[in-house]
Protein backbone atom coordinates (compact mmCIF):
# COMPACT_ATOMS: atom_id res chain seq x y z
CA UNK A 1 0.00 0.00 0.00
CA UNK A 2 1.27 3.48 -0.89
CA UNK A 3 2.33 5.74 1.97
CA UNK A 4 -0.49 8.26 1.54
CA UNK A 5 -3.09 5.48 1.50
CA UNK A 6 -1.64 3.99 4.68
CA UNK A 7 -1.85 7.40 6.35
CA UNK A 8 -5.46 7.88 5.23
CA UNK A 9 -6.37 4.41 6.46
CA UNK A 10 -4.80 5.09 9.86
CA UNK A 11 -7.10 8.09 10.36
CA UNK A 12 -10.32 6.17 9.77
CA UNK A 13 -9.19 2.83 11.24
CA UNK A 14 -6.38 2.97 13.81
CA UNK A 15 -7.34 6.44 15.09
CA UNK A 16 -11.05 6.31 14.30
CA UNK A 17 -12.19 6.97 17.89
CA UNK A 18 -9.51 9.51 18.81
CA UNK A 19 -9.39 11.53 15.57
CA UNK A 20 -11.92 10.70 12.87
CA UNK A 21 -15.01 10.38 15.10
CA UNK A 22 -14.19 13.59 16.96
CA UNK A 23 -13.53 15.42 13.72
CA UNK A 24 -16.90 14.30 12.32
CA UNK A 25 -18.64 15.12 15.60
CA UNK A 26 -17.33 18.69 15.54
CA UNK A 27 -18.36 19.15 11.90
CA UNK A 28 -21.88 17.93 12.68
CA UNK A 29 -22.40 19.35 16.17
CA UNK A 30 -21.25 22.86 15.29
CA UNK A 31 -22.62 22.76 11.72
CA UNK A 32 -19.24 23.63 10.25
CA UNK A 33 -19.81 22.41 6.69
CA UNK A 34 -22.95 22.88 4.60
CA UNK A 35 -23.97 21.87 1.12
CA UNK A 36 -22.01 23.54 -1.68
CA UNK A 37 -19.48 25.18 0.63
CA UNK A 38 -16.12 26.01 -0.90
CA UNK A 39 -13.55 25.72 1.86
CA UNK A 40 -9.98 27.00 1.85
CA UNK A 41 -8.00 24.68 4.12
CA UNK A 42 -5.00 26.54 5.54
CA UNK A 43 -1.86 24.41 5.71
CA UNK A 44 0.98 25.91 7.75
CA UNK A 45 3.27 22.89 7.47
CA UNK A 46 2.69 21.61 11.00
CA UNK A 47 1.08 18.38 12.19
CA UNK A 48 -2.30 19.94 12.97
CA UNK A 49 -2.94 21.61 9.63
CA UNK A 50 -1.74 18.61 7.61
CA UNK A 51 -3.98 16.28 9.63
CA UNK A 52 -6.86 18.70 9.04
CA UNK A 53 -6.16 18.58 5.31
CA UNK A 54 -6.29 14.76 5.30
CA UNK A 55 -9.54 14.71 7.30
CA UNK A 56 -11.16 17.24 4.97
CA UNK A 57 -10.00 15.21 1.96
CA UNK A 58 -11.56 12.06 3.40
CA UNK A 59 -14.81 13.85 4.20
CA UNK A 60 -14.96 15.40 0.74
CA UNK A 61 -14.69 11.94 -0.82
CA UNK A 62 -17.34 10.23 1.30
CA UNK A 63 -19.68 12.87 2.70
CA UNK A 64 -23.32 12.88 1.60
CA UNK A 65 -23.10 16.67 1.72
CA UNK A 66 -21.38 17.95 -1.44
CA UNK A 67 -18.69 20.56 -0.85
CA UNK A 68 -15.36 21.60 -2.37
CA UNK A 69 -12.02 22.13 -0.68
CA UNK A 70 -8.75 23.72 -1.76
CA UNK A 71 -5.51 23.50 0.20
CA UNK A 72 -3.47 26.66 0.57
CA UNK A 73 -0.07 27.41 2.09
CA UNK A 74 0.78 31.03 2.74
CA UNK A 75 4.55 31.52 2.75
CA UNK A 76 5.20 34.53 5.02
CA UNK A 77 8.94 34.32 4.36
CA UNK A 78 9.99 30.78 5.29
CA UNK A 79 13.62 29.83 4.79
CA UNK A 80 14.30 27.47 1.90
CA UNK A 81 14.67 24.41 4.15
CA UNK A 82 11.24 24.84 5.74
CA UNK A 83 9.62 25.70 2.43
CA UNK A 84 10.98 22.55 0.80
CA UNK A 85 9.96 20.40 3.76
CA UNK A 86 6.36 21.61 3.48
CA UNK A 87 6.35 20.79 -0.24
CA UNK A 88 7.83 17.34 0.42
CA UNK A 89 5.29 16.51 3.15
CA UNK A 90 2.47 17.60 0.86
CA UNK A 91 3.72 15.06 -1.70
CA UNK A 92 4.02 12.30 0.90
CA UNK A 93 0.49 12.97 2.17
CA UNK A 94 -0.90 13.57 -1.32
CA UNK A 95 -2.31 16.98 -0.42
CA UNK A 96 -2.58 19.21 -3.54
CA UNK A 97 -1.40 22.44 -1.97
CA UNK A 98 -1.22 25.87 -3.57
CA UNK A 99 1.53 28.06 -2.13
CA UNK A 100 1.50 31.83 -2.34
CA UNK A 101 4.06 34.36 -1.10
CA UNK A 102 3.73 37.24 1.32
CA UNK A 103 6.26 39.58 2.91
CA UNK A 104 4.96 39.33 6.49
CA UNK A 105 8.27 38.27 8.10
CA UNK A 106 10.12 41.16 6.43
CA UNK A 107 7.55 43.68 7.68
CA UNK A 108 7.35 42.26 11.22
CA UNK A 109 11.16 42.24 11.47
CA UNK A 110 11.09 46.03 11.86
CA UNK A 111 8.51 45.99 14.66
CA UNK A 112 9.80 46.09 18.24
CA UNK A 113 6.52 45.92 20.18
CA UNK A 114 3.95 43.12 19.80
CA UNK A 115 5.42 41.57 16.61
CA UNK A 116 3.45 38.34 17.17
CA UNK A 117 0.16 40.24 17.39
CA UNK A 118 0.91 42.11 14.16
CA UNK A 119 2.05 38.91 12.42
CA UNK A 120 -1.17 37.10 13.40
CA UNK A 121 -3.34 39.97 12.16
CA UNK A 122 -1.46 40.20 8.87
CA UNK A 123 -1.61 36.44 8.33
CA UNK A 124 -5.36 36.48 8.88
CA UNK A 125 -5.78 39.37 6.45
CA UNK A 126 -3.75 37.64 3.72
CA UNK A 127 -5.69 34.39 4.20
CA UNK A 128 -9.08 36.08 4.04
CA UNK A 129 -8.03 37.94 0.88
CA UNK A 130 -6.81 34.70 -0.72
CA UNK A 131 -10.06 32.94 0.19
CA UNK A 132 -12.03 35.71 -1.51
CA UNK A 133 -9.79 35.47 -4.57
CA UNK A 134 -10.43 31.71 -4.78
CA UNK A 135 -14.18 32.14 -4.38
CA UNK A 136 -14.30 30.37 -1.01
CA UNK A 137 -16.92 31.08 1.63
CA UNK A 138 -15.10 29.34 4.48
CA UNK A 139 -11.57 29.09 5.85
CA UNK A 140 -10.58 26.00 7.85
CA UNK A 141 -7.84 26.24 10.49
CA UNK A 142 -6.12 23.42 12.38
CA UNK A 143 -6.73 24.51 15.98
CA UNK A 144 -7.47 21.55 18.26
CA UNK A 145 -9.02 20.81 21.67
CA UNK A 146 -5.89 21.74 23.63
CA UNK A 147 -5.70 25.11 21.86
CA UNK A 148 -9.23 25.79 23.08
CA UNK A 149 -8.39 24.99 26.72
CA UNK A 150 -5.10 26.92 26.67
CA UNK A 151 -6.79 29.96 25.12
CA UNK A 152 -9.47 29.87 27.81
CA UNK A 153 -6.91 29.83 30.63
CA UNK A 154 -4.81 32.54 28.98
CA UNK A 155 -7.90 34.75 28.79
CA UNK A 156 -8.64 34.18 32.48
CA UNK A 157 -5.09 34.49 33.84
CA UNK A 158 -3.78 37.27 31.61
CA UNK A 159 -6.89 38.92 30.13
CA UNK A 160 -9.15 38.96 33.20
CA UNK A 161 -12.10 37.62 31.24
CA UNK A 162 -13.75 34.31 30.46
CA UNK A 163 -13.78 33.67 26.74
CA UNK A 164 -12.63 30.89 24.48
CA UNK A 165 -11.68 29.98 20.93
CA UNK A 166 -14.96 29.38 19.08
CA UNK A 167 -15.58 26.50 16.63
CA UNK A 168 -16.67 28.99 13.97
CA UNK A 169 -16.73 32.75 13.45
CA UNK A 170 -18.08 35.21 10.90
CA UNK A 171 -15.45 37.57 9.53
CA UNK A 172 -15.87 41.16 10.69
CA UNK A 173 -14.06 42.64 7.70
CA UNK A 174 -14.71 40.21 4.83
CA UNK A 175 -18.42 39.84 4.20
CA UNK A 176 -19.61 36.31 3.49
CA UNK A 177 -16.50 34.63 4.87
CA UNK A 178 -16.58 32.26 7.82
CA UNK A 179 -13.73 30.71 9.80
CA UNK A 180 -14.16 27.10 10.97
CA UNK A 181 -12.11 24.79 13.23
CA UNK A 182 -12.97 21.14 12.41
CA UNK A 183 -10.33 19.67 14.79
CA UNK A 184 -12.04 21.45 17.70
CA UNK A 185 -12.67 18.20 19.62
CA UNK A 186 -9.43 16.39 18.71
CA UNK A 187 -6.78 16.24 21.44
CA UNK A 188 -3.16 17.12 20.70
CA UNK A 189 -1.85 13.91 22.27
CA UNK A 190 -3.82 11.92 19.68
CA UNK A 191 -2.46 14.04 16.82
CA UNK A 192 1.05 13.36 18.13
CA UNK A 193 0.28 9.62 18.31
CA UNK A 194 -0.96 9.69 14.70
CA UNK A 195 2.21 11.50 13.63
CA UNK A 196 4.45 9.03 15.45
CA UNK A 197 2.54 5.98 14.18
CA UNK A 198 3.01 7.10 10.56
CA UNK A 199 6.63 8.22 11.15
CA UNK A 200 5.95 11.73 9.89
CA UNK A 201 8.03 14.84 10.50
CA UNK A 202 6.56 18.33 10.30
CA UNK A 203 7.92 21.81 10.91
CA UNK A 204 7.08 23.05 14.43
CA UNK A 205 7.37 26.81 14.22
CA UNK A 206 9.11 28.42 11.29
CA UNK A 207 8.85 31.94 12.68
CA UNK A 208 12.12 33.88 12.72
CA UNK A 209 11.13 35.72 15.88
CA UNK A 210 9.67 33.02 18.15
CA UNK A 211 12.35 33.46 20.78
CA UNK A 212 11.41 37.09 21.33
CA UNK A 213 7.62 36.70 21.17
CA UNK A 214 5.35 36.37 24.22
CA UNK A 215 8.21 35.21 26.41
CA UNK A 216 8.13 35.04 30.22
CA UNK A 217 11.07 35.77 32.50
CA UNK A 218 11.97 32.08 32.61
CA UNK A 219 12.20 31.89 28.81
CA UNK A 220 8.94 30.03 28.19
CA UNK A 221 5.91 31.23 26.26
CA UNK A 222 2.64 31.88 28.04
CA UNK A 223 0.90 29.22 25.95
CA UNK A 224 3.55 26.67 26.94
CA UNK A 225 3.01 27.76 30.53
CA UNK A 226 -0.70 26.88 30.18
CA UNK A 227 0.14 23.58 28.52
CA UNK A 228 2.38 22.58 31.43
CA UNK A 229 -0.22 23.73 33.96
CA UNK A 230 -2.87 21.51 32.37
CA UNK A 231 -0.46 18.56 32.33
CA UNK A 232 0.11 18.99 36.06
CA UNK A 233 -3.61 19.36 36.79
CA UNK A 234 -4.31 16.13 34.90
CA UNK A 235 -2.19 14.31 37.49
CA UNK A 236 -4.75 15.38 40.10
CA UNK A 237 -7.84 15.06 37.91
CA UNK A 238 -7.49 13.25 34.58
CA UNK A 239 -10.67 14.92 33.27
CA UNK A 240 -9.68 18.48 34.15
CA UNK A 241 -9.32 19.63 30.52
CA UNK A 242 -12.71 18.18 29.58
CA UNK A 243 -14.29 19.81 32.64
CA UNK A 244 -12.88 23.21 31.64
CA UNK A 245 -14.24 22.69 28.13
CA UNK A 246 -17.66 21.59 29.41
CA UNK A 247 -17.86 24.56 31.80
CA UNK A 248 -17.78 26.86 28.77
CA UNK A 249 -20.86 25.05 27.45
CA UNK A 250 -22.60 25.14 30.84
CA UNK A 251 -22.39 28.74 32.09
CA UNK A 252 -24.85 29.51 34.91
CA UNK A 253 -25.71 33.17 34.34
CA UNK A 254 -27.49 33.32 37.69
CA UNK A 255 -24.14 32.95 39.42
CA UNK A 256 -21.77 35.32 37.64
CA UNK A 257 -20.97 38.91 38.62
CA UNK A 258 -21.27 40.29 35.14
CA UNK A 259 -21.33 39.51 31.42
CA UNK A 260 -20.33 41.38 28.28
CA UNK A 261 -22.75 41.19 25.35
CA UNK A 262 -22.07 42.94 22.02
CA UNK A 263 -19.38 44.99 23.75
CA UNK A 264 -21.66 46.20 26.55
CA UNK A 265 -21.13 45.19 30.17
CA UNK A 266 -24.11 44.03 32.25
CA UNK A 267 -23.85 43.61 36.05
CA UNK A 268 -25.85 41.04 38.02
CA UNK A 269 -27.28 44.02 39.88
CA UNK A 270 -29.38 44.96 36.82
CA UNK A 271 -31.57 41.90 37.33
CA UNK A 272 -31.07 41.56 41.08
CA UNK A 273 -33.31 44.48 42.06
CA UNK A 274 -36.10 43.26 39.77
CA UNK A 275 -36.44 40.08 41.86
CA UNK A 276 -37.49 41.84 45.07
Amino acid sequence: MEKDKEIERSIIKKFRKQIWSRFVKAVQEYELIQENDKIMVCVSGGKDSFLLAKCIQELERHSKIPFEACYVVMDPGYNEKNRQHILEMAKVLNVPIQMFQSDIFDIVASIETSPCYLCARMRRGYLYSKAKELGCNKIALGHHFDDVIETTLLSMFYGSEIKTMMPKLHSDHFEGLELIRPLYLVKEEDILSWKKYNELTFINCACRFTESCAINDDGTSKRLEMKKLIQNLRKINKNVDYNIFKALDNVNLNCVLGIKKEGTYHSFLEEYEKKK
